[in-house]
């Protein structure tokens, strides 16, 4: 029969370990000449240091076995989606360089016409190197821009694609499903994107190098440069014809104080008519009070009963109208907001479309004078590429001081938009506030929008969610959401089952996400 093994006590062991660590530590103490006080304050700090430290690592196992038994003994970075992860990188990457982005399609390459300009009016062999090294290093930043850009729309594409799938109806397959395919037009657009910017830099280069192709590398990034700008103002024009559509069929709607006119007229007799029953009731238990019968007290008794049931009748009457005219008021807010963001976009769409289309002029003059060198050598080039520039520049100038402004409100503000029935966050400072606004990275997530698609869906959500809205409001507010293009249509789903979503609390922030992107688009 084998001996039997005494274990070593893992209590024993930690307790000589620690004795072993103190004697080192009060040698190195000693050896320092600390004082007793100092010496006490280290040991206190090192005994806790070891205690959390401990505590921490036990945590971790146990909540590593933990999950490993909940995912079947997988890893929990085996769960991870590195795929999302690398996105939000690329696309912090991308917003990063935006920036950098702008300054150089604003002024760097317009200065660079000028120059250009100059240089081949002078024949200044000087001024054209240093012309096409800036250039150069203009057209590498355009490019780096747009393949992060580009990575990251066909990634997000991709993603939704899946989510589209996942939710083949209702609010979440529409907006997956229409992100989807704007995220892949973006993608290739992109791609032609930074096709032609890889040509604008072959055709800087073959002037720095004063190669002998160097006319036939311009004429390529010409060509490229009007090639995609013609793309993306057609887009921009796409995307006015759908603003406007979607503006024409809001404004068909009506007002709501001329549409929701009878059906306040109808609640007004109501009220006026229980505050008549309410003054007749009371006129009868005056008139009982003053009997001097047999039985009075039951009649005054009856009559009391009557007269309050007559008022309860009249109060409720008298709350419907004021919340029917306050839904009015909503309504009407809501539909202008709606009206405003499609206006909105048909200006920025207009501003956008229009300078990258005369970019793509610039791109023809560049093509025709290949003979030269430079964005084009001739007045007409640059002052196009000028303008182009200025416009697309303008563009992008209002929407980062839009998002600013709109950060900043966010929490400098924060009771402004906030949800009704919650309570607000703390107010940041003005300078807590300005940091946050030039996070430009950030999207906003508590704002005017959000607080407008939330009115919405408390206007037409179900009689589950919204019982206090009448039914006239309700079919308004539908139909608000039919001119939004988020309609049984949208949503592959018949009227009653579309109109069942709208009743289910489950799906309230789905709709509300969805309510708040159709405000956007167009």
């Amino acid at each position: 029969m084998s001996t039997p093994i005494h274990r070593t006590s893992t209590r024993q062991s930690a307790a000589v370990l620690t004795s072993a660590r103190r004697r080192e530590e009060g040698s190195r103490t000693r050896s320092t000449s600390a004082r007793p006080t100092e010496r006490a304050l280290l040991e206190m700090q090192s005994r806790a240091g070891n205690r959390a430290t401990t505590a921490m690592v036990q945590r971790a196992r146990d909540a590593e076995r933990g999950n490993a038994a909940a995912n079947g003994g997988a890893s929990p970075q085996a769960k991870k989606n590195y795929r999302d992860r690398i996105a939000a990188l690329l696309d912090r990457f991308k917003k990063n360089l935006e920036p950098i982005d702008t300054f150089v399609k604003g002024f760097q390459t317009p200065t660079n016409a000028a120059f250009t300009q100059q240089a081949a009016v002078a024949a200044n062999e000087s001024l054209k190197h240093s012309t096409a090294a800036s250039g150069t290093s203009a057209a590498s930043g355009n490019l780096l821009t747009e393949a992060a850009g580009t990575v990251v729309n066909g990634m997000d594409a991709y993603k939704n694609m899946k989510d589209a799938k996942k939710h083949e109806t209702g609010a979440d397959h529409h907006r997956a499903n229409k992100k989807a395919k704007t995220k892949g037009v973006d993608t290739v657009v992109g791609a032609a994107g930074s096709g032609s910017y890889s040509a604008a830099i072959a055709k800087e280069v073959t002037k720095i190098q004063k190669a002998a192709d160097a006319a036939v590398a311009s004429e390529a990034s010409g060509i490229a440069g009007a090639s995609v700008g013609t793309v993306k103002g057609i887009r921009s024009a796409f995307r006015i014809g759908r603003a406007a559509r979607k503006y024409q069929q809001i404004k068909e709607l009506g007002d709501p104080h001329l549409v929701q006119a009878g059906a306040l007229a109808r609640l007004n007799e109501s009220r006026e008519q229980a505050d008549w029953a309410a003054a007749e009731a009371y006129v009868a238990l005056d008139s009982y009070w003053k009997h001097e019968g047999p039985g009075r007290l039951e009649l005054v008794s009856e009559a009391i009963d009557a007269a309050w049931e007559a008022m309860a009748e009249a109060r409720d009457a008298g709350e419907t109208l004021q919340r029917a005219e306050n839904d009015v008021e909503k309504l009407s807010k809501v539909q202008q907001y709606a009206k405003k963001k499609q206006l909105t976009k048909i200006g920025k769409e207009a501003a956008g479309g229009g300078g990258e289309s005369v970019k793509a002029a610039a791109g023809v003059v560049t093509a025709v004078a290949a003979g030269t060198v430079g964005l084009a050598s001739n007045p007409v080039g640059w002052g196009l590429a000028g303008a182009g520039a200025g416009l697309v520049l303008g563009v992008t100038l209002y929407k980062a001081l839009r998002a600013a402004t709109k950060r900043y409100e966010e929490v400098h503000h924060p009771e402004r938009w906030a949800p009704q029935g919650e309570t607000p966050a703390e107010a940041a400072s003005r300078t807590e506030s300005l940091k946050h606004a030039l996070k430009f990275w950030k999207k906003v997530s508590k704002g005017e929008r959000q607080a407008m698609a939330r009115e919405i869906y408390a206007l037409a959500a179900g009689p589950d969610i919204s019982g206090h809205t009448t039914a006239e409001m309700r079919e308004s507010a539908r139909s608000l959401l039919i001119a939004l293009k988020s309609g049984p249509a949208q949503h592959k789903l018949e009227p009653d089952a579309w109109a069942e979503t709208l009743n289910d609390p489950a799906k309230t922030s789905g709709w509300i996400a969805e309510i708040a992107e159709q405000l956007a688009s167009g």
